[in-house]
């Protein structure tokens, strides 16, 4: 009896020692600077013994939601999509916005007027001196932003566009002109009105120009509107503390309160406009700057959120802190100087990681598509996600585009950011409850071969990831 009841007690050993593990389901794909975008196939094994990135998540430690991710639609890039067959013109855009196999874009932006990318100057209203609006038009918008907003939501009709101005009409500014900054070589603005000075507002405070340009913006989104496409959002001035050669204007913050408070938000009430109004885009790193804005009288009532570009991005944390009830975006990448290599995507995701980490809900590219040269209208070359030869007619998909898929194609509009810790620093976590995943993209920045260990509750998640790769994991828990 004995030796029957010891060997039902090895069996059942056994048994249980041999029981398998609970199958893991993860989907995950690669890239590097050779192989750009490679879907690899999961077995929870490396077959060698790696040094490792350990890395442990918690799907309760959630943090900020994500509304989604875009990038600008300007002139350029329109008229650079124009040099290819209809066919290739269709399959970039399916590339950028299809919500099944593309980059599944939700948000993006637009000029209200010129920027930098525009194919010269110009605004909605350049009649000097018409306060009423009554010239007001957004036809020179027909012939290449609206068609371009509207091919995007032909493939994605949820695609939501958001709209800033460079520059006011010019009339509205002390100097008469679209720039801030002399340059012979690009713009005819005398020498006299050239200032890089900050806090000084180059638009002219009077109560008759505040009102005319609060209508202006009314006007827009009702032109907008009428033409079948809904502003979803206005963000009052592009990089107000930049003087540009190009379409800018400088703001003392205060004004920029007192636009928002006393005309933009009470009219837009007014005229029942619901378009949420946003701080942005902020280019600088000092919190007063934005608090100038915010606190002026009740301009935070009207205030759905914070825009962060450029230096911006050292003043996302304390606004973070400060105001934790506001959106916050970022909304224009760093755009490089036109290298559209892997050290612009490398830099670009140490961007994003930053943004993320400090409550940013949402993710824009500049640029999705240019020339080959990146050259705005204005001298400055910059990256782009896909570049397109005008000699040639060749396209080129730059490592950005396949750095901002892989999280757009997989963080989903309404995920939330995961607290992470262990080897954290090249990682950025999301949980979507509705479809019960993680996705978790990594880089391998060192130059060798590791094993990635994720450890999410009782599942441990292993993967050999390649040498200077980025590694998007979604995993279902």
């Amino acid at each position: 009896m004995k030796i029957l009841k010891l060997a039902i007690v090895l069996v059942l050993a056994v048994c249980f020692s041999c029981k398998p593990e609970p199958k893991i389901e993860v989907e995950w794909v690669s890239s590097t600077n050779d192989k750009l975008w490679e879907t690899k196939t999961y077995s929870g094994k490396t077959g060698v013994d790696l040094s490792k990135i350990n890395i442990s998540l918690d799907i309760t430690k959630t943090q900020q939601t994500v509304d989604g991710f875009g990038g600008c639609f300007n002139e350029l890039g329109w008229d650079a999509l124009g040099m290819v067959t209809p066919e290739e013109k269709q399959q970039i855009l399916n590339d950028l916005f299809d919500a099944e196999n593309g980059c599944k874009f939700n948000i993006c932006r637009m000029p209200i007027g010129a920027n930098d990318y525009a194919v010269d100057w110009y605004s909605h209203n350049e009649t000097d001196g018409d306060f009423a609006m009554e010239n007001f038009s957004i036809d020179r918008d027909k012939q290449r932003l609206i068609p371009y907003i509207k091919e995007a939501k032909k493939i994605n009709p949820e695609v939501e566009v958001w709209a800033s101005p460079w520059c006011p009409p010019s009339w509205m500014k002390h100097s008469k002109h679209y720039a801030c900054k002399s340059n012979p070589k690009f713009n005819d603005l005398p020498e006299e009105w050239s200032s890089t000075e900050e806090l000084v507002s180059r638009f002219i405070t009077e109560p008759k120009y505040f009102e005319a340009y609060a209508l202006y913006f009314s006007k827009f989104i009702k032109a907008y509107k009428e033409a079948g496409i809904d502003i979803a959002a206005v963000h009052v001035q592009n990089e107000p503390n930049s003087a540009q050669n190009f379409p800018s204007c400088v703001w003392k913050p205060e004004d920029l309160g007192i636009l928002i408070a006393d005309y933009l938000g009470p009219k837009f009430k007014a005229d029942g406009l619901e378009t949420p109004i946003w701080l942005g885009t902020v280019e600088r790193p000092q919190l007063e700057r934005v608090q100038g804005v915010l606190e002026y009288k009740n301009a935070k009532e009207y205030i759905t959120g914070v825009g962060f570009q450029w230096a911006g991005k050292g003043a996302i944390e304390a606004v973070h802190a400060t105001y934790p009830e506001m959106k916050l975006m970022q909304t224009e990448t760093e755009c490089g100087d036109g290298s559209n290599d892997w050290k612009a995507a490398e830099y670009t995701f140490n961007l994003m990681k930053h943004y993320f980490e400090n409550g940013a809900n949402s993710y824009m590219y500049w640029n999705m598509v240019l020339d080959e040269t990146g050259k705005s209208q204005w001298g400055w070359k910059q990256n782009s996600m896909i570049s397109i030869d005008s000699n040639t007619k060749k396209i080129v998909y730059n490592p950005e585009f396949y750095l901002m898929k892989h999280l757009s194609a997989y963080v989903k509009p309404g995920s939330v950011k995961l607290a992470a810790s262990g080897d954290e620093k090249t990682t950025i976590a999301f949980y979507n409850a509705a479809d019960k995943n993680i996705v978790l993209l990594t880089y391998n920045d060192t130059d060798e071969e590791k094993e990635l260990n994720i450890t999410v509750g009782e599942k441990v998640i292993k993967a050999a990831v390649d040498a200077k790769s980025f590694n998007t994991l979604t995993v279902q828990i």
